[in-house]
C-alpha cells in the first residue's frame, strides 16, 4: 500500500473484506453504497478506484462484483507449483490438490481426478480450503470467477443462503450460488445469460460438496465449473 487509507476508504475495504469472508465473494457497488450510506453506488466506485490507486484490491472491469484482494491472489505461488509438477505427481508434504475432471458418481477427491497439488497451506483460506477446483465457463463471471481460475473449496454440507457453493447434481458438479425456500433449490449463476438451476429436494438429490472460500486466478488445462 502505497498511502494509508483515509477513514471512509478503510471503511469500504473492511466491508468487502467482511463480504467476502461471510458469503465468499465480494459486494457490488450498490450493496456498498447501501451498507455505507453512499448516495449512489458512483460514490462507492470512486472509493473503490482509489483503493485500487493504493494497491489494497484490483478491480476486474465489466463484472458486478469484480473486486479481488490481491492478499488472496497467490499467483506465482500457483504459477511455480503448476510449472514444476508434471499432472502424475506425488503429493507433497504440504500443499493443496488440483481437482480437474470428475467422473459421475465418483468422488470429488478421488486419486484419479487430482491434476497435480498447489504448494499452499490449507489456513491461506478462511475457512480453511480443502482442494482446489478448476472452474470451467463463464456462469460465475460477473463475480470475478472466470474460466480457468481456481476455486477454494472447504469441505462442508452446511451452506448458507447466499454462499458460493460446489454442488452435485445428477453426477454433475457445479458451481453457483445457494438459495433455498423449503424443499426447493435454486442454484444460480451470477451472468444474465444462464437461466437458474431449479431443484424440488423431493424428487431430485443435491449433495453439496463444499463452499467457495477464495479464487486464484489462472489455472491452465480444462476446467470445471
Amino acid at each position: 500500500m502505497s498511502r494509508p487509507l483515509t477513514a471512509r476508504q478503510q471503511n469500504v475495504y473492511d466491508f468487502i473484506v467482511k463480504t467476502m469472508n461471510e458469503l465468499g465473494y465480494p459486494p457490488t457497488r450498490a450493496e456498498i453504497a447501501k451498507a455505507l450510506g453512499f448516495r449512489s453506488p458512483n460514490a462507492a466506485e470512486e472509493h473503490l478506484r482509489a483503493l485500487e490507486r493504493k494497491g489494497v484490491i484490483r478491480i476486474i472491469r465489466n463484472t458486478s462484483r469484480g473486486i479481488r484482494l490481491p492478499s488472496q491472489e497467490p499467483q506465482d505461488a500457483l504459477n511455480s507449483a503448476t510449472a514444476a509438477l508434471p499432472a502424475n505427481v506425488e503429493k507433497p508434504s504440504a500443499g493443496l490438490p488440483i481437482i480437474g475432471e470428475v467422473a459421475a458418481g465418483s468422488p470429488i477427491l478421488a486419486a484419479e481426478h487430482i491434476d497435480r497439488y498447489c504448494p499452499l497451506p490449507a489456513e491461506y483460506f478462511t475457512p480453511k480450503a480443502d482442494y482446489l477446483l478448476r472452474v470451467r465457463g463463464l456462469s460465475m463471471k460477473d463475480i470475478g470467477i472466470l474460466d480457468g481460475d481456481l476455486l477454494a473449496v472447504h469441505r462442508t454440507e452446511r451452506v448458507r443462503d447466499g454462499q458460493i457453493v460446489v454442488a452435485r447434481l445428477d453426477d454433475e458438479v457445479t458451481v453457483k450460488r445457494f438459495q433455498r425456500r423449503g424443499n426447493q433449490v435454486m442454484l444460480l449463476a451470477e451472468n444474465a445469460d444462464f437461466a437458474p438451476i431449479e431443484i424440488d429436494l423431493r424428487s431430485q438429490t443435491l449433495d453439496i460438496e463444499g463452499v467457495g472460500v477464495g479464487v486464484i486466478r489462472g489455472g491452465n488445462g480444462q476446467a470445471l465449473g
